[in-house]
């Protein structure tokens, strides 16, 4: 009996493997779907960068207009100790 079952299974494999398959794919998708964060922070576009870039290089052509140079943020971007600050 077991030889008969298992010649069955072989070739039948894809018929049930298929629906199995589609079952764990779909419940995946709306898992990810339901779990995952799907908001995308903004981004100047490549063009509007450049352009950006463009005018405060000419800004630091003229010495009049230099901004002074001081530091603004930590470094790493990081949160240090009160201890340490």
């Amino acid at each position: 009996m077991w030889p008969v079952l298992m010649g069955a299974l072989r070739s039948y494999a894809p018929y049930i493997t298929l629906p199995f398959a589609a079952l764990v794919g779909v419940i995946g998708y709306n898992l990810e779907n339901w779990m995952s964060d799907k908001y995308t922070p903004y981004n100047k576009s490549i063009e509007e960068q450049r352009t950006e870039r463009l005018l405060e290089e000419d800004k630091l052509q003229a010495a009049e207009n230099v901004e002074k140079l001081k530091y603004k943020a930590n470094v790493l971007n990081t949160n240090l100790s009160p201890s340490l600050s």
